[in-house]
């Protein structure tokens, strides 16, 4: 084309003989490689296939550059069949000149701009770039296998490499392998965009998401796992997950690694989408991908708490060792309490500089949630319990319960704390509820378990007359009480009218009384639960006047959960 310049301008401008030289040197060359790709009885190597590919694209951008219409949108197939079916070789040469100058006229009336242009730029503004190239699509399968190998081995070798840790001065602790994946991810994108914008891409962006995937079960495969097999099964660790303080850091990076690949790759979709060919951008979604992270986040978060719970181990097992049926008199919180202080001292301001708001509150819901309803179980756990022992008891779940409260302070996020001390107040006053049952007097046990814990069980009732030292026999007929009246108190309703109430002058409500010999029990809920509140405080029994001289004993002390629990 350059060489020949001379020649044609033998030909009249507006026949363009030179651009529909080319459509049809471009038609002709792209026939030749299908049939050359078509009867290949080997995969091509893939190094010489980008070079012809490179060099194809390369010519059409000249092709386009010369004859301008590069621009424009129509499918490439579809451009090469109409340029073929205009053409009509009946015509005459003075047919051909007036059907061009025609149309040079009509597109040098639509702007200025297009009026100055040189005549041997067609008016038809076809689009060359594509219109031999696209005959390399369906080939380049071996480029997005030859990809996903590079990228796989890429991803091995970061995983390899990573330290699990992140250098000091960080600003968003997220792990080097996530970041450094996305850069050769975002390289491969490039070096395929530059190649073509079809089903080549698309296939590639698939490669991406099995590729993110992967390295999401890597994630996975990293967090600590609990113990398992026969040995596990035979010293009680079975399921159990014990993590240091090194193993809590890397689960937060994890977190924060997961996190950032969640995001990174929608925007890696987003970028696909746009310059992807249209007819496959409704395709590209990154979805499910994002779903592994997220997972990837839940299950470390779970970690994280499952691995504080192991920590809790030994002081609920100290919790149960005291003699709590032999107490003789309450002092300050129990060691096991500060044990569970100390643990989470040591981990929740680490936990709080390293896990972002959103996912600190959740670990901290799921470890009010595990915690509360670990510490009330434990309490059965727990051999006889007096009068002594149950104020004891209550003091430390008081403790318990402030020290859970002082987390988010602890971990140097209050935005949500509103919402966590809600929870966990909820949460720590079953406890306190259960241990106000066993403080209650032999009479009014029942009630007071009806209407402080309405949920209760019969087997659980029972097990709390073991926990006040009640011998089978003499649990007999409270059980029996219990079990004719229901496990939970029910609000007093309007009797029928043939059997009016009966008004009790020991209640300020109005209850029926079924039982003649249930008339001494309490028959209010409200009346119950002033009871109970009162024998929470240690009211109306002996030991509660020792209660009362170790509290007056208390106040000379500047602080102390003991102080803290009887002056709020």
């Amino acid at each position: 084309m350059r060489t020949n310049e001379e020649i044609w301008k033998i030909f009249p401008t507006p026949w363009h003989v030179p651009y529909r030289l080319c459509i049809q040197f471009c038609k002709k060359t792209r026939k030749q490689l299908e049939d050359i790709h078509n009867n290949q009885k080997e995969k091509p190597d893939v190094g010489t296939l980008l070079l012809a590919l490179q060099r194809t694209l390369e010519f059409e951008d000249e092709l386009a550059e010369k004859f301008g219409g590069g621009t424009r949108g129509r499918e490439i197939g579809n451009e090469i069949e109409e340029i073929g079916r205009g053409e009509n070789t009946s015509q005459s040469a003075s047919d051909i000149r007036k059907k061009y100058e025609k149309k040079l006229g009509a597109h040098q009336q639509s702007s200025t701009e297009e009026k100055d242009k040189d005549l041997s730029v067609p008016g038809a503004g076809f689009n060359f770039r594509g219109i031999i190239s696209s005959c390399f699509e369906p080939h380049l399968n071996v480029y997005t296998e030859l990809e996903e190998k590079t990228l796989m081995e890429n991803l091995e070798k970061l995983v390899q490499e990573e330290t699990w840790d992140i250098e000091e001065g960080s600003q968003n602790n997220v792990l080097s392998s996530s970041m450094q994946l996305f850069l050769i991810i975002k390289r491969s994108l490039k070096r395929c965009s530059a190649l073509t914008k079809n089903q080549t891409l698309f296939n590639l962006f698939k490669v991406f998401q099995r590729i993110l995937k992967a390295y999401a079960t890597k994630l996975f495969a990293r967090l600590p796992k609990g113990g398992t097999g026969i040995v596990a099964a035979a010293t009680g660790m079975d399921g159990q997950i014990k993590t240091s303080d090194r193993d809590e850091r890397v689960i937060c990076y994890i977190v924060n690694s997961a996190e950032y690949c969640h995001q990174t790759s929608g925007e890696l979709a987003e970028s696909v989408s746009k310059i992807i060919d249209s007819q496959f951008a409704d395709g590209v979604d990154m979805s499910e991908v994002q779903d592994e992270f997220s997972a990837v986040i839940t299950k470390a978060l779970v970690t994280l708490v499952h691995g504080l719970e192991t920590k809790f181990d030994a002081e609920m097992a100290a919790m149960t060792r005291v003699p709590w049926g032999t107490l003789e008199s309450v002092g300050d919180q129990s060691e096991y309490v500060n044990g569970i202080n100390m643990i989470l001292a040591s981990s929740i301001p680490i936990l709080g500089s390293l896990l972002s708001p959103i996912y600190f509150q959740f670990f901290l819901d799921k470890l009010a949630s595990s915690l509360g309803p670990r510490f009330y179980a434990n309490i059965f756990k727990c051999k006889q319990i007096s009068e002594t022992g149950a104020q004891q008891m209550l003091l430390d779940t008081q403790a318990v319960k402030t020290i859970l409260l002082e987390i988010p302070s602890l971990g140097h996020q209050t935005s949500r704390a509103a919402s966590y001390s809600k929870f966990v107040s909820r949460e720590m006053s079953k406890a306190e509820a259960l241990l106000k049952v066993i403080l209650s007097p032999i009479d009014s046990v029942a009630d007071t378990y009806r209407a402080l814990l309405p949920e209760g069980t019969p087997m659980e009732f029972q097990r709390i007359l073991e926990l006040k030292g009640l011998k089978k026999a003499d649990q007999q007929s409270i059980l029996e009480d219990f079990n004719k009246h229901g496990p939970g108190i029910m609000q007093p309703s309007i009797p029928p009218p043939a059997a009016p109430p009966i008004p009790l002058p020991t209640a300020p409500t109005v209850a029926l009384i079924s039982n003649p010999a249930s008339a001494g029990l309490i028959a209010s809920r409200d009346d119950v639960l002033t009871r109970a509140a009162a024998l929470g405080r240690g009211a109306a029994t002996t030991g509660f006047k020792r209660f009362l001289a170790l509290t007056e004993a208390a106040k000379d002390r500047k602080d102390g959960p003991f102080r803290k629990l009887f002056n709020a």
